[in-house]
Order: C-alpha cells, then structure tokens, then sequence
C-alpha cells in the first residue's frame, strides 16, 4: 500500500515538471493573431412552440424556440438559419406568416406553453423583409403569447391570443386586436386576472368567425393550479367586436373547465374538435362550427393536460386528426380512436405541430 501511494506521488511530480517545462518552451507571440471569443454561458434553443410554414411553398418552414429564437429553413426543414438573435427576447411563443405576402412575418414572444421552466418575452414582433429585419410592436406586458392570426381580407387587422404571466395576477392577458398594422391595440376579450387565452383559431372561409379558448391558471415556485371560473369557449361572428360562451348546455362538460385545445378542419370549418381538461379529459367534436359539442372520446387522449393540448386536422380528411403529446397518435375516424404511427414514439415535449396544405398534406413536429 505504502509502495503504491509513493509511486503514485512520484508520477504526479513527474507530471507537474513536464507540464512546467512545456510551458516555458511556448512562445507566446504564436497566439497574437487569435482573437478572443465568447463560448459561453449561451442560450440553448430548446423545444419547438410553435411553427408556420409558407402554404405556396411548404419547404419554406419558421419554428419559433423555448429560449433560442426564430430559425428559418427553406429546404423543407434540412437546414436552418437564426432570424432573431438581436431581439431582446429569444422565446418565441407564436408565429403567423401572411400568405398573401409573406415578407410580412409576425412573431409573438414568450413560450405559451406554461410549465415550470417557461420562458417570458415582451410582446410582438413583425418583420417586413422575410425576418431580415424586424419592428417592435407593444403588448409588452402580456409576457406569453401562444397565438396570432392574420386577417385573410385585411392584413392590417391582426388577433393576439395573450396568456400573460404564469407567476401573477395581471389584466394584461385574453384577445388583443390592431385594425392599424400593430400601431395601436384594444384588449377585445378579457375574463379576469388570472385568465387568458390558450388558443385561437379562425374560420378560414369566414375570417370574422373565431373560437377562442380562455383558460384560468397561475404557478407558484411549489405548486400551480390549472382550472377554475374563468375557463371556458368563446365564439365570436364579428371579429371579435362580441362574443358568447359555449357551457355544458352546448354539450362541453359540467363543471369548472382547464386548458382547451382547438382545431378546425380547413376542408369543412364546420367541423371543429376541442381537446378539455375537465373532471373528465376528454375530446369533443362540433359538426356546426363550433355552436354545439358531442362528446367523442374520454380515453388514450394524452397525459399533462395543462401542457399538451395541441391538434390539427388534415386539410384534406375531416377525419383525420393528430393529437400530441408526450406521444404523437392519429384518428382516422375523427377523434373515435387513435393509433401511433410509426417512427413517431415517445418523446420529452412535442408542443407544436402543422400540417401541409393540399396537395401533399404532410405533419412538421
């Protein structure tokens, strides 16, 4: 034992006077042409919350990050470029592409998936060169968006689906509308202080025809809530100018409600499904655009309600939806039973997805 330790000691001396040696032979003006560089701390990117892609050109593809900012592929995702770097906030929590030209990017900040380690950003963002570039646009306060929508006749008319803060009670969070390009905003549905707006969709064949899901929840170092009074479906037929409440006398379930999550079928906006968090979670189907809701399935719908909720129908197939979560699983039979398809188990977070347009409708995770 004693023989070990000393030959071990001696090893280490050795060790230290050739290093010592080594140093003294390096000549120092070999390095006066390096410049210094910072490799860190650095942001990492993260998970994906949200994504959007150009429906002219579904290789063209934006995914907004966790804490990494907006990135851009136009070789249908082989290949991304940073857009947003020198912004003041990197969590991105919604993105909306206009279609009709789409130099025109909106981006709304702060991740609205509300979990412990959310990240909060300061309002939107809008680009008018293809993300070269971008302006500054208010709503700082609200923290978390999850949502943006374009209106399909009238660019100047965007929608802004707020969750606002997870850590506080705050009025600045539900419906925002600008008729003037993002120059001013009007707070268009409000619930109370600690309710706001977890997902937006718009009828693409009638753009004054919304359904907003409004969701009441708040977070503690120790503990969060998700659920109460304030939840609940709101329709609006005039862009948003008023809006009624869908209840358990429509067919949603009895009871205080949780997160919502919405999706309408692009090829029959009549049909709308509803993913509820309820005493019982379950999915729901609307055949009348969202008036009146039937009860679909109540089993192998997802895990971790407040975080999962996100749905798309393929645009070409009512019937087909894809559901994520900690799972990807599919229905082919609107919503009756799913299955999960292969190369697609389970994963970490899934909290965004889109599907192509027509004619080769394909799902980006």
């Amino acid at each position: 034992m004693h023989s070990y330790l000393f030959r071990s000691l001696l090893l280490l001396v050795l060790l230290g006077c050739s290093t010592a040696a080594l140093a003294q032979q390096l000549d120092m003006a070999l390095f006066g042409n390096m410049k210094p560089r910072n490799i860190g701390p650095a942001a990492t990117s993260g998970r994906v919350t949200a994504i959007d892609a150009l429906h002219a050109n579904p290789d063209i593809i934006y995914v907004g990050t966790a804490s990494g900012g907006l990135w851009k592929s136009e070789g249908g995702g082989v290949g991304w470029v940073p857009l947003f770097d020198e912004q003041k906030s990197l969590s991105i929590g919604a993105i909306a592409i206009n279609q009709a030209n789409p130099d025109v990017i909106w981006v709304g900040t702060g991740e609205g998936n509300p979990r412990n380690s959310q990240n909060n950003g300061n309002g939107v963002y809008r680009s008018l060169d293809g993300g070269k570039s971008w302006q500054h646009l208010g709503l700082e306060k609200t923290s978390n968006i999850h949502r943006i929508i374009i209106h399909k006749n009238n660019p100047e008319v965007v929608y802004v689906s707020a969750l606002g803060t997870a850590w506080g009670d705050t009025k600045d969070r539900g419906v925002y509308r600008t008729k003037d390009g993002g120059k001013s905003w009007e707070q268009i549905l409000f619930v109370n202080n600690r309710t706001g707006a977890s997902d937006l969709i718009v009828d693409p064949a009638n753009p004054n025809k919304m359904l907003v899901a409004m969701w009441e929840y708040r977070r503690w170092p120790w503990f969060f809530t998700s659920g109460g009074p304030g939840s609940g479906l709101y329709v609006t037929q005039d862009g948003g100018n008023t809006w009624t409440r869908r209840t358990d006398k429509d067919g949603l379930p009895e009871g205080e409600l949780g997160k919502i999550g919405l999706a309408l079928a692009p090829g029959n906006p009549k049909i709308v499904y509803a993913l509820v968090e309820a005493k019982k979670n379950a999915l729901y189907r609307s055949e009348d655009g969202g008036l009146k809701w039937n009860k679909v399935n109540d089993k192998d719908i997802g895990d971790r309600p407040f975080y999962y909720a996100d749905l798309a129908v393929d645009p070409t197939n009512e019937n087909r939806l894809y559901n994520v979560f900690s799972n990807v699983t599919v229905s082919e039979d609107g919503g009756k039973t799913f299955y999960h398809p292969a190369g697609l188990g389970p994963g970490a977070w899934r909290p965004s997805l889109l599907v192509d347009p027509p004619p080769e409708p394909q799902p980006h995770l």
